[in-house]
């Protein structure tokens, strides 16, 4: 299981409270520092930002994927933002994002941050699972939701 590895509980936040991008990566920051203390978070940060200047994250109706890299991971981490309102992501479809996986990468690991935006994006792709993922109260419920459909969806790889 990828992301059940790449994601926990304590880095998920189903109460948003960012109305824009540019918030919503600082607030998704603060996630990874509770992982990692010691984190830079200008230096991520500015990751984040490099790679959304090239093109927007906000690629599927309601959800964005941004990532970056840093030097204080071993390997990929993520954090999970909800938002009940929407955030102004500028995203493709011009509409708000309710939510948002951020990805941390560690500076030379190209193929394991790219395995796990292929697994990402097959449970992103089921209609099912945004809803339930919206539906969610809890992180405990998110990580759940987000096991369970990788699990389903991992079975036609």
């Amino acid at each position: 299981m990828i992301l059940g590895q790449v994601f926990t509980p304590k880095a998920i936040n189903v109460n948003l409270v960012s109305e824009d991008k540019d918030e919503v990566f600082e607030e998704m920051i603060e996630e990874f520092v509770y992982l990692q203390p010691d984190l830079d978070r200008t230096e991520l940060l500015n990751s984040v930002q490099e790679r959304e200047d090239k093109m927007t994250t906000g690629i599927m109706p309601g959800i964005a994927v941004p990532h970056g890299k840093s030097s204080a991971f071993n390997g990929i981490k993520g954090a999970i933002g909800l938002s009940s309102d929407g955030i102004d992501y500028d995203a493709l479809d011009q509409k708000p994002v309710h939510a948002v996986f951020m990805l941390v990468s560690p500076i030379e690991n190209r193929e394991e941050h790219l395995q796990v935006l292929k697994v990402l994006a097959k449970i992103l792709e089921d209609p099912r699972f945004f809803r339930k993922l919206m539906s969610s109260k809890t992180p405990e419920e998110v990580y759940d939701t987000i096991c369970s459909f990788e699990e389903e969806h991992t079975i036609n790889f």
